[in-house]
């Protein structure tokens, strides 16, 4: 079993081979679902010029939000930037590039890369500036625009359980782009709250099969909400 066993005891070894200009794909959805603690150990290895792939860049002060501080991420695509003041800041004095990307197109380059697609036509975006300088082709009278697939250096993701051999399962809505984005990967990296013995997870539950999988390590998350919003008492 020892030459399937994924699964590494320290940030360090999770993450061994990471390096200045390299690009991170990284799960998540704002705060729910995000890989906490294999990114609090990329803001202590101090690389820069990362290109992160994320449906967002966390919140100031959490999450991939804590990248920015040092300036270690020099390009963020993504589909959502509105929580985040030091993202913004940075963004207007031109000290971070963006590239804002439909949501569901974000996701399609993720699951497309992945499977060995290099591109693939979407409406998405047709006549809007992200479809500028694009290929536009025609199916059924409607125009498409014509979109790369994503991959990279390494993929950061969270589960709520994986076995030894790198299985995993998200739980509820922490599955969002992580499936996506574990497949897109040279080196996928799974935090896991828990880690099982192989066979302990039943083949039909599994969301990303451990042949995605290069290392595993058990994590501890605060799990921050990002925005807490609770109904007023009737007076």
């Amino acid at each position: 079993m020892s030459g399937f066993d994924k699964v590494v005891t320290d940030y360090a070894s999770a993450l061994q081979g990471l390096e200045d200009g390299m690009t991170i794909i990284a799960g998540g959805f704002g705060l729910c679902g995000i890989p906490e603690g294999l990114i609090s150990h990329i803001k202590t290895m101090a690389v820069k010029e990362l290109t992160i792939v994320s449906n967002n860049c966390g919140v100031d002060g959490f999450g991939l939000g804590i990248l920015l501080e040092d300036k270690q991420i020099r390009k963020m695509v993504s589909s959502y930037v509105g929580e985040n003041a030091l993202f913004e800041r940075q963004l207007l004095n031109g000290e971070l590039e963006v590239e804002l990307t439909p949501q569901g197109t974000l996701a399609e380059k993720m699951r497309a890369g992945g499977a060995g697609i290099p591109a693939f036509y979407t409406a998405t975006g047709y006549g809007t500036p992200v479809g500028e300088g694009k290929e536009v082709k025609v199916f059924n009278d409607r125009p498409y625009i014509l979109e790369e697939s994503i991959t990279g250096d390494f993929a950061i993701v969270k589960a709520w359980k994986a076995d030894r051999f790198g299985n995993c399962v998200y739980r509820h809505t922490a599955q969002n782009f992580n499936p996506m984005a574990a497949t897109a990967g040279k080196i996928t990296v799974v935090e896991a709250e828990e880690i099982v013995e192989p066979g302990e997870i039943a083949p039909s539950e599994i969301h990303t099969p451990g042949i995605y999988v290069n290392r595993v390590i058990k994590g501890t998350f605060e799990k921050r909400i990002e925005r807490r919003v609770v109904a007023k008492e009737n007076v």
